[in-house]
């Protein structure tokens, strides 16, 4: 009836949520208040997504769809992946159903993944109606910015309100490497698009390996000279199939490093809550450098996210084994209450943080482009 990756207990739980007549609100004393900002709707009062740790879980992660019109290195084995059966994924009106259900509970922003969200023909209605729902003050994006150009104006209208583009070489020959297929001019002239119709909050995300791309982070940091915009460096992460080793990761200190050598004034950018990354900022640079650091410095301590993969499942750890089928829960007829206890079940079993490089190499982990970043 329920489908539950790695983690047999899970099973008692489910069966309880199902025969539950209603949501029991946990006893909340002094919970710390979600790290999101924006301009509130009204929603429903909850007692927020707390977790045994104290921390709050105000964002969620949807991955739209499996499918990518790029093929990286770092997020798929070279032989590809196999894609989940058009009937084993979310349809819209589930993925509405479970984001309405999350928002109830206090999750504020919505980041839409993939795979490559833009495959999505329906993209700019779902940002609408996302946008639409109680509670929801933010609806982001993260895109390879391919075949996003085209796309932005209608997703501006429709109420997106960030965006961030996958970007790990700005010459075309090593793009071209590592994505295994063309796509460099179409990225950068969708963030040129970005920024001409004002879309806020633009970010660069770029993941650095060492051998490959570590040479150019002082062109990447260029970009924010006249950009106001940040670009980030993300430390390669093991997922199944990159072929992840430490010797191929270039931690923080190292890139930290090589843009001071270029850029010796750099200072720190001011703090930011729950903000995943450490910022700097040139001097007379409009935009910011960040620094993504999940091996080397792990920022578990503040993470406020969830996942919900496209097939369905529930990820409360980017790096977690366990997974949750909200999507099995919803097809046996739950209610939105028994959803709900599930969601909150699962959270209940975060741990406090991951395992740690070498233990996370280990992990028997699904390959990014199935999880959804």
């Amino acid at each position: 009836m329920f489908s539950f990756s790695r983690s047999a207990s899970y099973g008692g739980v489910v069966r309880r949520a199902l025969l539950a007549p209603g949501l029991r609100a946990l006893a909340w004393r002094g919970a710390p208040a979600g790290c999101h900002t924006g301009s509130p709707q009204t929603a429903p009062p909850e007692p927020p997504l707390l977790d045994l740790h104290g921390r709050t879980h105000d964002y969620l992660r949807i991955s739209l769809t499996e499918r990518c019109n790029l093929r990286c290195q770092y997020c798929m084995p070279a032989e590809g992946v196999q894609l989940s059966a058009r009937a084993a994924l979310l349809t819209r009106d589930e993925l509405l159903r479970l984001a309405r259900v999350f928002a109830a509970l206090g999750v504020r922003k919505l980041r839409l993944t993939g795979g490559e969200p833009t495959l999505r023909a329906d993209l700019p209605e779902l940002v609408r109606e996302l946008r639409a729902l109680p509670g929801v003050r933010t609806v982001a994006m993260t895109s390879n910015g391919v075949a996003l150009a085209r796309r932005l104006p209608a997703l501006q209208r429709a109420g997106l309100g960030a965006l961030n583009l996958s970007l790990d070489s700005l010459r075309a020959d090593r793009y071209e490497r590592l994505a295994r297929r063309p796509g460099l001019a179409r990225a950068l002239a969708s963030l040129d698009v970005a920024l001409q119709l004002g879309l806020p909050r633009v970010k660069v995300n770029t993941v650095l390996v060492r051998g490959f791309n570590e040479d150019e982070i002082c062109d990447f940091v260029e970009l924010t000279r006249e950009r106001d915009i940040d670009v980030r460096f993300i430390e390669f992460m093991p997922f199944a199939g990159n072929e992840w080793r430490d010797a191929r990761m270039v931690p923080e200190r190292a890139a930290l490093d090589a843009v001071r050598r270029r850029h010796p004034a750099l200072r720190p950018a001011a703090p930011e809550p729950c903000r995943t990354a450490s910022l700097w900022q040139a001097p007379g640079h409009r935009g910011r450098v960040g620094f993504i650091s999940s091996m080397s410095k792990p920022f578990c301590g503040s993470c406020n996210r969830l996942r919900l993969t496209a097939d369905g499942n529930l990820k409360v750890c980017l790096f977690g084994e366990a997974e949750v089928s909200l999507r099995d829960a919803l097809r046996a007829g739950a209610d939105d209450a028994a959803l709900a206890q599930l969601v909150r079940a699962a959270l209940r079993r975060k741990h406090k943080q991951h395992a740690g490089m070498q233990n996370l190499a280990r992990l028997k982990n699904r390959p990014m482009i199935l999880i959804g970043g």
